[in-house]
């Protein structure tokens, strides 16, 4: 299993250069992509010049533990040189000028950037079906979808096309699909990872974090990600913390002792289906068994998260994609009467049918008569979910639950009904809204062999903690270590 912490020891061997393994996972990118989609943008020349780049600062002896390894990114993330279009025809021309805070850590650490994932345009969606370059397919049955809006780089990571990626969560972008995908995903508390660059959808929300095979991976790759960044006005300033270090084994056989995990009743009422209610048992029994320890929580106002988030969110786009006018950059609609007719036609022909319906709905909710009845009353339940949370921490140390309610449905299953497609994201949303941090890792299969994710909810900053639960976990069960037949293909170093 290519992990990142498996190829970082190869390249501090010397048993394969950073060029060797960006040239393997090219070519599969290659061989698989028309098939799966998971890439808008690749520049072989460009990653491999960041390879060499890496091989000679390991050969001068300057290189951190993850020099060399290379990962893709969510083309919502700036990045200088490349084709940044957020999976939208507005910026389907766009190639930015500068990077990310994000893409600025991974370059310092010297990880090549193999290309740019595709997503649900600006982020809009749950099945990465949204996009204007077409949708992603799902690695275990490319019949069906990947999850999104992070579904081109859950695709990659799963299908072998890429180690690791990065991901954006909203009301659930990184984590659902990750389960539905079977790899890892974390998004951080809300101010870990910096917003500079990342193209907004609802600025309270947003937050970047890491997709990959393993806890541990997420791990390393938190370590470059987090860290204060004056240029962004809700980047917490903190103290760097080692996000490994609640990773070291345990001894003795019981290494979740003391542990006290926390069961929403709420999550496990109607609404799951019964192989992830299985697999979410099973995955509880299991910590059970490492010595954690079990209690009812409560999350009374968790069950109107849907609700509270389709105002505010389309609220926030309908004022963060105004920008997009075709006046400064990106698309502009060629045949145009006046600056009036520009705007709108730009618009209507730049936009796609969902990112439209959350810029009405955004506008509708802000508009005067209405801002006091929806908007507001949206931003108390708000504080009444994260005061959920608060009360639920006070007699447990993570919160778990399922991560989806279903495994990946099919292709055009739910295009036609807004309602059921926002409600693949019910167990996901309550952590945004709240700001803590959340997960999703593997934990078992439905009866038709798709992968089944676990969510678990840590305190705020408690990044560490919830990682070295879901280590331990994975430590003790090999639901991540499987991979679809798609991904098992001789090429790349193991």
């Amino acid at each position: 299993m290519n992990t990142i912490q498996s190829l970082s020891q190869l390249l501090a061997a010397g048993q394969a250069s950073s060029v060797e393994l960006c040239q393997d996972y090219l070519a599969r990118i290659q061989t698989r992509n028309p098939e799966l989609n998971a890439f808008i943008t690749v520049d072989p020349e460009r990653t491999l010049a960041e390879a060499r780049a890496a091989d000679a600062r390991r050969a001068a002896g300057q290189a951190g533990m993850l020099t060399g390894v290379p990962i893709a990114h969510k083309d919502i993330f700036c990045a200088e040189g490349w084709l940044t279009t957020c999976g939208s025809k507005m910026l389907s021309n766009f190639v930015s000028p500068y990077d990310a805070h994000v893409i600025e850590q991974f370059k310092a650490a010297g990880m090549p950037c193999l290309g740019k994932t595709n997503m649900d345009e600006f982020a809009m969606g749950s099945s990465n079906e949204t996009s204007f370059y077409g949708p992603v397919k799902n690695p275990w049955d490319t019949s069906r979808v990947p999850g999104g809006s992070s579904g081109g780089s859950a695709a990659c990571v799963a299908g072998g096309l890429a180690p690791a990626a990065t991901g954006t969560d909203t009301g659930g972008s990184i984590r659902q699909p990750a389960a539905l995908t079977g790899i890892t995903g974390l998004k951080p508390t809300y101010g870990v990872v910096s917003r500079y660059g990342m193209i907004a959808f609802a600025s309270s929300l947003d937050q970047g974090g890491p997709m990959a095979r393993t806890a541990e991976d997420c791990a390393l790759l938190l370590n470059v990600m987090a860290g204060f960044d004056p240029r962004d006005s809700t980047s917490l300033e903190r103290a760097k913390e080692d996000y490994t270090r609640e990773l070291t084994p345990t001894p003795g056989a019981r290494p979740l002792a003391g542990l006290k995990i926390g069961l929403p009743r709420e999550f496990f009422a109607e609404g799951m289906s019964a192989d992830t209610a299985r697999a979410v048992e099973d995955a509880i029994a299991q910590l059970k068994g490492l010595g954690a320890e079990t209690v009812e929580v409560g999350l009374p106002n968790s069950r109107l998260s849907v609700a509270a988030y389709y105002v505010l969110a389309p609220a926030e786009a309908s004022s963060n994609l105004s920008r997009f006018d075709g006046v400064r950059y990106g698309y502009r609609t060629p045949e145009y009467e006046d600056l009036t007719d520009m705007y709108e036609k730009t618009r209507a022909e730049g936009f796609g049918a969902e990112v439209k319906r959350r810029i009405m709905i955004g506008t509708y909710v802000l508009s005067h008569g209405y801002y006091d009845a929806y908007y507001i009353q949206a931003q108390r339940l708000r504080r009444l979910i994260a005061d959920d949370f608060t009360e639920a921490f006070k007699s447990c140390d993570v919160i778990l639950g399922p991560t989806a309610p279903s495994t990946a449905f099919k292709l055009g299953e739910k295009a036609d009904d807004p309602v059921q497609m926002y409600l693949s994201d019910i167990y996901t949303i309550a952590v945004n809204l709240a700001g803590l941090p959340g997960m999703s890792l593997p934990c078992g299969f439905d009866g038709q062999g798709l992968p089944i994710g676990m969510q678990l909810i840590g305190n705020y900053f408690s990044e560490a903690k919830m990682l070295g639960v879901a280590h331990q976990y994975q430590l003790a069960t090999d639901w991540h270590q499987h991979r679809p037949a798609l991904s098992e293909e001789k090429g790349v170093r193991s």
